[in-house]
């Protein structure tokens, strides 16, 4: 039984002659196994500590000879092993959770005195100094023959970049790299990412650039990258669209979708509040969702993609006489700000209050609805913008909602007014 961790031999004797320990941990590898006992001529059952200066090693007997242990952060790779004698506190950190456990079973056992059989028990040997180096935090891979086929990334990695292997899937063994902070998987052949992305709790940066990728999934936006991601780069790849879900993401400080085949962007995109760079060039895009005008950006970029030239007599008519009473019922909700979910109305109806849209007139309007476009200053989102277009532009056609007739119709007389001065 072998474990590699951080740790300190903190004498307890030390405060009685008004000294005290250093406080900082060494990296060092544990090992349980048997030693011949010098004065008894019997084999024991001892804990070898190996560090960078010491890798000859120390040895500690185990059997009754364990005070207590401290556990209570074993779950963050922390413990302690008070011994009897010497009269020393093991204090290990930085280790794996689940290993650190595995170990403290094992010593548990030898303090007991367990049938040595029923240990996993190691050779007491000098350890490699490379056994004994600070836990690796980044890893750089960019050719096929560097990538580890038969050994796994170093648990410690907090930024992996994996480009160029031509891989065509996310490989599992990354999902298992709790501490990761950034992960780059540029330039490969991802057609999909597992939804297990999510479950990597300090993941902040996700570099997806030149890849397949043809959908992002809901699973994602809904999953703890909610609290995480900051960075998030999948320009160059095959996207169509992104689910509404996508502004969940709502830690998101730097966007890039550029080179994608994006129609559209998502309808609520104002909900990214933290997002100061977007950008999204060489796209389909013909109209920006009326939710863009909430963004406060620094920089933004939106050349090359085709938007339309804005007329406020060009409309789309999805209104009917009289509403529904789903819509009216929706459109209450809504407006009154009632609190709703899947365990008081259906699932299909809280989709649709998600995606409700606002009328210039500040009320609510669902499946129903007058749609139109006007042009906006991209400048009035952003600091810096990239030009639109060849002609030095900076203006982009924005989708414009009305729940009513009324309502239209004096965003048209009001148009026609500012036409003719």
């Amino acid at each position: 039984m072998k474990l590699q961790c951080d740790v300190e031999v903190v004498n307890r004797n030390l405060p009685s002659f008004g000294m005290k320990s250093r406080g900082k941990g060494t990296r060092a590898v544990l090992s349980i196994g048997k030693h011949m006992d010098k004065s008894s001529q019997r084999s024991n059952i001892y804990m070898m500590i190996c560090t960078a200066k010491d890798r000859v090693g120390s040895k500690y007997k185990l059997k009754d000879n364990i005070e207590k242990f401290f556990t209570w952060f074993v779950d963050e790779g922390k413990a302690t092993v008070r011994l009897k004698e010497p009269a020393v506190d093991i204090c290990l950190s930085k280790a794996d959770a689940n290993s650190l456990k595995n170990f403290l079973s094992a010593a548990r056992l030898a303090d007991r005195g367990s049938d040595t059989s029923s240990l996993p028990l190691s050779t007491l040997t000098p350890v490699r100094a490379r056994d004994v180096e600070q836990p690796k935090k980044k890893l750089t891979i960019i050719s096929r023959k560097d990538y580890p086929l038969t050994s796994n990334f170093p648990y410690s990695l907090e930024q992996l970049q994996v480009s160029y292997c031509k891989l065509s899937r996310v490989d599992m063994r990354m999902l298992s790299l709790k501490a990761l902070r950034k992960l780059d998987l540029s330039n490969n052949h991802i057609k999909k990412l597992p939804a297990t992305i999510g479950d990597l709790s300090c993941l902040s940066e996700l570099v997806l650039h030149n890849n397949h990728l043809e959908v992002f999934s809901e699973a994602l936006c809904l999953s703890t990258l909610q609290r995480t991601l900051q960075h998030l780069d999948v320009s160059q790849n095959r996207l169509h669209s992104l689910p509404p879900q996508f502004c969940q993401l709502r830690e998101l400080v730097n966007l890039k979708l550029d080179d994608n085949e994006l129609v559209c962007l998502p309808v609520h995109m104002g909900r990214l509040s933290k997002l100061r760079f977007l950008s999204a060039a060489h796209n389909q895009l013909t109209v920006l969702p009326s939710d863009f005008r909430k963004l406060s950006l620094e920089n933004l970029d939106f050349f090359g993609n085709p938007f339309i030239h804005p007329n406020p007599l060009d409309h789309t008519m999805q209104l009917t006489f009289p509403l529904t009473l789903q819509e009216m019922a929706s459109r209450a909700v809504a407006n009154r700000r009632i609190p709703y979910g899947p365990h008081i109305i259906p699932a299909h109806l809280c989709r649709d209050l998600e995606l409700a849209k606002t009328c210039e007139c500040g009320r609510v309007c669902i499946s129903f609805y007058i749609k139109a476009a006007v042009s906006m200053n991209l400048h009035q989102v952003s600091h810096t913008v990239v030009l639109v277009d060849d002609m030095g532009g900076t203006d982009a056609p924005v989708q414009q909602h009305f729940c009513s007739l009324s309502c239209y119709s004096e965003f048209l007389d009001t148009s026609l007014q500012r036409g003719m001065r």
